[in-house]
Parts: C-alpha cells; sequence; structure tokens
C-alpha cells in the first residue's frame, strides 16, 4: 500500500502538467475563421509598363480614374522627400516608385558637382547599378530644406533693483540652405525658423544672408564664405560631417572647424562670391592678412539638424524659448547625444535668477 500510495502521489504533478499543456495547445490552436478572409481580395499590382496579359482589375477608384502613364508623369514631378511619402499610401504607388527613372534623376541632380560619366562610374562600382541604393547609401547634401544649429551661451547681467545677480540665456541659431550648383547661403539670427525660411534665397540683400560656396567629398563638407562691407575683407571657413540617424536621412551635420581668416584685397577682387577656391588648403591658423588674425571659434559649434521646408512652421526652432529648453531637456534625458552638450550649458533654476533672450542683430561668427 505505501509503494502504491506513493506512486500515486508522483503520478499527480504529472497529470497536472499534461492538462495545463493540453489547454495551451487548446489556445494556439482555436479555429479562428476570421484569419481565413485575411488576403482574399488582395491582388497582385501589375508595375508600370508590365508586358503581362492578363488583365489586372484595380478596386482603388482612383486607380481605376488615373492612368499609370499619367500617375507616372505626376510621380516625375515630384522631389524626393514627396516620393517617399507617397510611397506610404498604397502598394501600387510604391511599387510604380521603385521605377530607377526617378532615382536616377534625383541622383544626377544632388551630385552634379561630380558629373554624370563620374555618377556612371560610382553607380556601377559601389551601388550594383541601382540608382534607388546609391540615393539610400551615398552620403548627400539636402536641398530641399534648411540646416538649422541651435546655440546658447551664458551671459552676466547688469544688477537692478529686486535682482542682484542676473544671469542671461543668450538664445541664436545658425541657418544653412545648400543648393545642388555649390552654392549656400548661411544666416546667424536669433529669428525663428518660420521667419528666416522666407527669405533664405538669392533676392534677400539686405537680411544678413551671406553667400557662399561648398564642395563635398564622401561625408566631408568644406565651405567658405567672404563676409561683405567690411573694410579688412574675412572669411568664414566651416568644415562639417554629414551623418544621418536613418538610412538616406543625411539630417545631421556635424561642425567640425569653424575658422575666420584674413585675405588679401587682390585675393578677394573676382572671386567674391567664389572663395572656396581661394582658401583651398589653408591651415586652421592661416591668414593672408596680419590685421585680421586667423581665429579657430570654440563656441556654437551644436550640431546641424537638417527641417524640411514643409515641417518649417511646426519644427522645434519655431516653438517659445521655454518650449524649446523643455523639448531639448527631454532629449537629453532620452539620450540623444546631439544635445549634451547643449542641455549641460543650462543652468540649474535655483541659480538662474533671471533669463533673457536677447535678439541679436549684428554680424557675429
Amino acid at each position: 500500500m505505501g509503494s502504491e500510495s506513493a506512486d500515486s502521489i508522483w503520478s499527480i504533478p504529472a497529470e497536472i502538467d499534461a492538462v495545463s499543456r493540453l489547454r495551451t495547445a487548446r489556445f494556439f490552436f482555436t479555429q479562428r475563421p476570421w484569419l481565413d478572409l485575411y488576403g482574399v481580395r488582395l491582388k497582385p499590382v501589375a508595375p508600370f509598363g508590365s508586358v503581362s496579359s492578363k488583365p489586372v482589375v484595380d478596386p482603388a477608384l482612383i486607380h481605376r480614374s488615373l492612368p499609370d502613364e499619367l500617375l507616372f508623369e505626376v510621380f516625375a514631378r515630384m522631389n524626393p522627400y514627396t516620393l517617399g511619402r507617397a510611397a506610404c499610401v498604397c502598394r501600387k504607388w510604391r511599387y510604380t516608385i521603385r521605377n530607377p527613372v526617378f532615382w536616377r534623376s534625383a541622383c544626377l541632380k544632388a551630385w552634379q558637382l561630380s558629373g554624370a560619366i563620374a555618377n556612371y562610374k560610382i553607380l556601377e562600382s559601389k551601388y550594383d547599378c541601382s540608382w534607388r541604393k546609391m540615393w539610400l547609401s551615398r552620403p548627400r547634401v539636402r536641398t530641399d530644406g534648411l540646416y538649422v544649429s541651435r546655440n546658447t551661451y551664458i551671459r552676466a547681467g547688469v544688477a537692478e533693483w529686486k535682482v542682484t545677480n542676473p544671469v542671461h540665456l543668450v538664445c541664436y541659431f545658425r541657418y544653412m540652405r545648400f543648393f545642388p550648383n555649390g552654392k549656400l547661403l548661411y544666416k546667424n539670427s536669433s529669428q525663428k525658423l518660420k521667419d528666416v525660411a522666407r527669405f533664405m534665397n538669392f533676392r534677400a540683400t539686405k537680411d544678413l544672408v551671406y553667400r557662399g560656396h561648398y564642395t563635398l567629398s564622401d561625408d566631408q563638407v568644406e565651405a567658405a564664405i567672404l563676409y561683405p562691407g567690411l573694410r579688412r575683407p574675412t572669411v568664414l571657413r566651416i568644415r562639417l560631417r554629414l551623418r544621418g540617424t536613418t538610412t538616406g536621412a543625411n539630417n545631421r551635420m556635424d561642425l567640425l572647424s569653424l575658422v575666420t581668416s584674413g585675405v588679401n584685397d587682390s585675393e578677394v577682387v573676382g572671386h567674391e562670391e567664389n572663395m572656396l577656391g581661394v582658401v583651398e588648403g589653408w591651415q586652421d591658423d592661416e591668414t593672408h592678412n596680419p590685421d585680421v588674425p586667423a581665429v579657430s571659434h570654440r563656441r556654437g559649434l551644436s550640431p546641424f539638424v537638417f527641417v524640411p521646408f514643409e515641417e518649417a512652421s511646426g519644427n522645434i526652432s519655431s516653438k517659445s524659448s521655454s518650449r524649446q529648453d523643455g523639448l531639448f531637456r527631454s532629449w537629453l534625458r532620452l539620450g540623444v547625444p546631439e544635445f549634451d552638450h547643449i542641455a549641460n550649458r543650462h543652468l540649474p533654476s535655483n541659480e538662474m535668477k533671471t533669463t533673457t533672450i536677447y535678439r541679436l542683430t549684428g554680424s557675429f561668427v
């Protein structure tokens, strides 16, 4: 009797385990009739230009009313940013947008400084003759928006009646707009992005918008800008590194160096619009005017963030200063490395007596 009772005791856990497994199996293998309805109405979408003789009936009204040829012409007039958004609409649009014609024109326009022959050689050697792969993998400067850098620094204020130790938080932005032909526009201002984006063009002559040229080599960007209207000509040399938060984004620029140097009057004549060729090969401490020493600036080197023109009005730089500080601190807590050195410059709340945002109107680096 003792042995039989012991065997029954040990068999109870095994039976419980078997029952639990059976319940689990019943849960996973439960018949769900609605799953059989998935994918019943989905039909293969014939790509544009397909030679298939089988008729494809598209149930979507927009696809029946808009022929493929007309849809192709509409997509051909879109910029790559809009093409990417249109590819998220439906499968047919996504397959149509994969046509290499769209990406070939985008690549030849983005890297037009390299020349068509050089671009075709790079396409064959590095990107397996895929224009779309080249567009996503090759570093490029985006021209459909502005690169914005937000910079802050602390400045002591003047003592007042109730405030004996005021502190001012000065905030300003660097704006850069690039063009496919190698030209760029540069502006320093405390104005918000939505106000600056309207006059960041070559017609803006009275808004302290400076013109320059740039070159792109792999992910390195070299730019030179001549400050006009000065008795002692001064050139601003900028070196940046391209990167992206996702593949093909190219939405970040790290500011590696920012140097101001003097140039001779003879070097300026005839090269006002293109100083990049004049300063090519210069060292960081090199200047050609003894009255204007070479200065390598260490402040205001925050990374540039790209903002498309379509999103300029709702970007963070268009918000109030207090809202910007809150968002930057939130990004710091989330571990966003681009904003570490920005948030570290803010004083703690118990040390900051007053906060004033100066509107900087002068020409500064």
